[in-house]
């Protein structure tokens, strides 16, 4: 089986849901009890992308832990959606704060011991990737949202690095 990743992590806004939690909705959230429906404060509905439940689920059969890596300033809020969509479950670790994504790899791959070259990252932001390549860590550009494909080709790049095969690419 190719080599997998010891920790992948994920940015969120843009990443696992189609919105900035820190400006286009707004908190706090809740979960309708009649259908599950997650809303914010205005009642307007909230969802993920599609496939970040079993994009998380398979990450977890295959025993890969998962972090997540977020600027926003809405951490309450964040932290709230990944309650209310019942996606904590998945994450050992949450640096979810503003600031650089450096920091924020440098405080995972202390709490881990997880090496960053053993790393995968998906993220919206360009500069966020650029940022954090920096470090050795194989990173994923996600410019359309988490999906399935993207997951198997964000892991296929890492498999590719570790053996540093032509087809491998650096971030970027």
């Amino acid at each position: 089986m190719a080599r997998l990743p010891r920790l992948a992590v994920f940015d969120l806004d843009y990443t696992l849901w189609p919105f900035w939690v820190d400006t286009h909705v707004d908190p706090p959230f809740h979960r309708s009890s009649r259908d599950g429906t997650v809303r914010d404060s205005r009642g307007r509905t909230i969802r993920l992308y599609p496939d970040v439940p079993e994009i998380l689920g398979r990450l977890r059969d295959l025993g890969v832990p998962v972090a997540a890596a977020s600027r926003t300033g809405e951490v309450e809020g964040a932290n709230q959606l990944l309650e209310l969509f019942d996606l904590v479950k998945y994450f050992v670790h949450r640096e979810i704060y503003p600031g650089c994504k450096i920091t924020h790899f440098q405080r995972l791959q202390q709490k881990t011991g997880v090496p960053f070259s053993q790393m995968a990252f998906f993220d919206d932001e360009k500069r966020n990737v650029v940022d954090v390549s920096t470090l050795g860590v194989t990173c994923v550009h996600v410019p359309n949202g988490m999906s399935l494909p993207t997951l198997t080709q964000g892991l296929e790049t890492f498999a590719k690095a570790q053996v540093g095969g032509p087809e491998a690419q650096p971030c970027g």
